[in-house]
This record gives C-alpha cells, structure tokens and sequence, in this order.
C-alpha cells in the first residue's frame, strides 16, 4: 500500500507533467497553474487534496518534483507536454550518469539517450540517484555520460531546480556503460 504523500506525488507529477487535460487544468508556457485551479480540479473529479497534504507532498519528498511560487504549481523536471521551463543553460560536472536496464543498452548504443515522450535527456549528478532511477524497472545499470566532453563540444545542459540534469541527447560516443571512475572511457 502506498502512503497518501507518495501516491499524492505520483498523481500530481502525472497531471503536472504529462495530462493536465485529465482534470481540466491548463498549464501555462512555462509549465505553471494555480495552486486553487489545481485542488478544485482534482477534487471535481474524485480527489481531494487539501493544503497541508499539497505542503506534505512538496516539502516532504527527497524527489521534490514540484516548484511552489506565488500561489502557482509546477513539475520541476519531466514533462512529455510542451513547456519551456526557462532554465539557463550551465556547464555541468564532469560526468553525469543515467540509470537503465540492461534491456535497453542495444537501442542506447544504437541511438544514445533520447528522451523519448519528454522533452529532455534526465541525468543525475552521482552514481546512487542513477542506480535509484534504473532499478525502477529491473537491475539497474548505471551509464557514464562524459558531461565535460559534451559541453567543449557544443552541447546544451541545464540544471531543474531538483537538481536533475537535462540535455536535448546524449549521442552515443559519450557514453560509457562501465564505471568511469579511472578515467578511461570505454565508449559503446
């Protein structure tokens, strides 16, 4: 059974992300409703949210999947519905790691990391948020993206305020599927 503030969580990042159409609310240009638009909605269709557990889901998970500003809600990171969340781009650190299964490496290998339905590449900054992120769907395997190379390169990164990583693709000659941590990178 899953606790309300996780459960909570999961639905709003559902709706915020990816079908705000599902309760009626719209989402502006940068990913932003009404903290009221949104409880009324929810509640018009079954689920009743109240503040405090709004608060509790907000402040009270390690994800923090959601940005509070002015009476306003949005995802912090993770959409697959059109916004422009108006980050500026940042260098990023010298690497950054995707967790994944083992399934997917021959298309990874193939393609790189694309970001399928949403609209960026999702990196963490350690290897642990990686394993976490990956072992979502099996045995997790945790990829080595050379951050560093890419942004010489030409390539775009941006920070979410959760502090996930986000890129357009990561091709994949910066792609390491074993540990990194020597230095030597064993490209696909």
């Amino acid at each position: 059974m899953t606790d309300p503030i996780t459960a909570t969580s999961r639905y709003l990042a559902y709706l915020l992300r990816h079908r705000p159409d599902a309760v009626g609310i719209v989402l502006d240009d940068e990913g932003w409703t009404a903290v009221d638009t949104l409880l009324t909605a929810t509640a018009r269709h079954g689920r009743t949210i109240t503040p405090d557990l709004l608060a509790a889901v907000v402040d009270g998970t390690d994800k923090r999947r959601f940005e509070l500003r002015d009476g306003r809600i949005r995802a912090a990171q993770g959409h697959s519905v059109p916004v422009d969340l108006r980050l500026d781009p940042v260098p990023p650190p010298a690497r950054l790691y995707h967790g994944t299964v083992a399934r997917f490496l021959a298309a990874i290998t193939a393609d790189g990391l694309r970001p399928g339905r949403r609209t960026h590449v999702h990196l963490c900054a350690d290897r642990a948020d990686a394993a976490t992120v990956g072992a979502r769907r099996g045995e997790p395997v945790i990829l080595t993206v050379d951050a560093a190379g890419m942004h010489r390169a030409g390539f775009t990164f941006y920070r979410a305020a959760n502090g996930v990583w986000l890129t357009d693709h990561v091709p994949s000659n910066w792609i390491d599927v074993g540990p990194a941590e020597s230095g030597h990178w064993q490209r696909p």
